[in-house]
């Protein structure tokens, strides 16, 4: 019981110094964030940091691995449902992802300085990769639907992909014009959950549902 309850502590701690440099790294970018003003706004002492991390590299990495990992396994899940249609499964991803996103502002914003920085090596590749297997997944339901012949054969698969990220991107990393053109403040948190979101969900679910399913192919 007491190893139980020490190791309980152990991943306690570590969700704590992630959630913490998740923030930071939101707040001052990679490069601008260093270990001892994370360990400081923490709570915790250098030595503890290294012990569960090993560096700002490998801390870095384990805040992707924990986003990027939870967020596969539902998709996952979702993908590996039988009793829906592939759209159904579309839809579900939708509604999961943009979730996902309002709810995690600074994994984003990490998200995006990563992207645009256009950081190489081993680091860069490691990020990269975690990014691509969410991508995957999602890429198998549009597969799925097209193999089903619920899909129109046609489709651009990429692109689908492409634009629910860039949808996400250009609301989340351009505030400023996003609020002047939707006609509110879009970083406020009650605008953001009461008006964005669902506005969002809605735009991308019928938008999809028109490019991608076979009743609304209006070339037959």
């Amino acid at each position: 019981m007491q190893n139980e309850r020490m190791e309980k502590e152990k991943i306690d701690k570590k969700d704590h110094i992630l959630d913490v440099a998740e923030r930071v790294f939101a707040e001052h970018g990679f490069d601008g964030a260093s270990t001892r003003l994370i360990s400081g706004e923490a709570g915790v002492n250098m030595a503890m940091l290294n012990y569960y991390f090993g560096s700002k590299e490998g801390l870095l990495l384990s805040i992707f691995e924990r986003r990027t990992a939870t967020f596969r396994d539902l998709i996952h899940v979702i993908g590996k449902n039988e009793s829906i249609s592939s759209w159904q499964k579309v839809v579900e991803y939708i509604e999961a992802y943009i979730g996902r996103v309002f709810n995690n502002n600074c994994f984003q914003k990490m998200i995006h300085q990563e992207m645009s920085v256009r950081r190489t090596g081993e680091l860069a590749d490691k990020i990269t990769n975690m990014i691509m297997l969410n991508v995957n997944e999602f890429r198998k339901i549009l597969h799925e639907g097209i193999e089903k012949g619920e899909f129109k054969r046609d489709i651009d698969t990429d692109m689908v992909v492409a634009t629910v990220f860039g949808v996400k991107s250009q609301l989340l990393n351009a505030p400023q014009i996003c609020s002047l053109m939707l006609g509110y403040d879009t970083q406020d948190p009650q605008n953001m959950e009461e008006k964005l979101k669902p506005r969002v969900i809605d735009y991308l679910k019928k938008l999809l549902k028109s490019y991608l399913l076979i009743e609304n192919d209006n070339a037959k």
